[in-house]
């Protein structure tokens, strides 16, 4: 059940480029189903009651019990803990307080626009409060007929800090000396990475080669980071995608791409410039997907983490 929250919050939250049917506001009627919960913090999980079943038509959040923290501001990202019930009979479906997992969750202008009744649950709360969240009925996993019970999430405010903003550039040390048979990178005179292939050895490998080693946050394979990146072919060097190219950085998820971008941008720092060359088969295969085929090579500058 990781990560269930994903599937209740707008994927916004947590993975890039992904949409949500998350409603503009909260009827007042919705809040209504929340009259009969009680909710009493504890050492972990807090206790949760409530008169069942519990149903709500859309997703529904209110504040239940206010902390005694700094208020969240607009622009931060918050650390929160939470547990998720079964909304026909309680039961525990997920608990981040016992297995010590938290979320964050950015409050920006994104969510703002696309979620604003999550957004507008979080800001002004305070660190330390209780936040209730349901969520409609949805179709049984595996099933197409069978529909599942509301889920109701009772979440934590933990934590909040300022969100770091991407850079808008690679930043750090140039790396001067390379290993031989890789692709050449080179600069246009906009600053984009221009890659020739020309003599470029076929990988046995995944190769992840920083070109320059930023002073940022560690990636972790758990991360949302915002780059800019180039990919080419490494038969014949044909270029099959840039975001440079589409004037806009990229934001993913490394759980949501290729296995050789999820390992090889793993362990980097923000405000890397990485080379990654990367064998078919941890790609898209020999087959490929598009104009991306076989063997890959891309650069991608890593900005930030979400």
């Amino acid at each position: 059940m990781r990560r269930l929250i994903a599937l209740l919050l707008p994927l916004a939250l947590f993975v890039a480029g992904c949409g949500s049917s998350e409603p503009t506001s909260t009827p007042a009627g919705q809040v209504a189903a929340f009259d009969s919960l009680k909710v009493t913090p504890g050492e972990k999980a807090p206790a949760v009651e409530f008169d069942k079943p519990l149903s709500v038509n859309e997703q529904t959040i209110k504040l239940v019990d206010e902390g005694d923290g700094e208020r969240v501001k607009a622009g931060q990202t918050v650390e929160i803990g939470y547990v998720a019930l079964n909304g026909a009979d309680g039961a525990v479906l997920e608990d981040t307080f016992e297995s010590g997992a938290t979320e964050k969750l950015e409050l920006s202008e994104e969510l703002k626009t696309n979620g604003a009744a999550v957004y507008n649950g979080f800001v002004g709360a305070k660190v330390g409060s209780y936040i209730a969240f349901a969520s409609p009925p949805q179709q049984a996993m595996g099933s197409e007929t069978a529909p599942a019970a509301s889920t109701l999430l009772v979440i934590k405010v933990l934590s909040t800090k300022d969100t770091p903003q991407p850079l808008s550039k690679p930043e750090g040390d140039a790396v001067t000396e390379l290993p031989a048979g890789l692709p050449k990178v080179t600069e246009d005179g906009n600053g984009v990475p221009q890659i020739d292939v020309a003599g470029a050895a076929k990988p046995t490998e995944l190769v992840a080669q920083d070109l320059i080693t930023g002073h940022g946050q560690t990636v972790a394979e758990s991360d949302t980071i915002v780059a800019n990146y180039v990919g080419v072919n490494l038969a014949d060097g044909v270029k099959f995608d840039s975001s440079f190219d589409r004037g806009q950085t990229a934001t993913f998820g490394l759980q949501q791409v290729i296995p050789g971008w999820t390992k090889g941008l793993a362990g980097k720092a923000v405000g890397s410039r990485v080379l990654l060359v990367i064998p078919a088969a941890q790609a898209y295969g020999e087959e490929g997907q598009g104009q991306a085929k076989g063997d890959l090579v891309f650069v991608v500058d890593i900005l930030g983490i979400k």
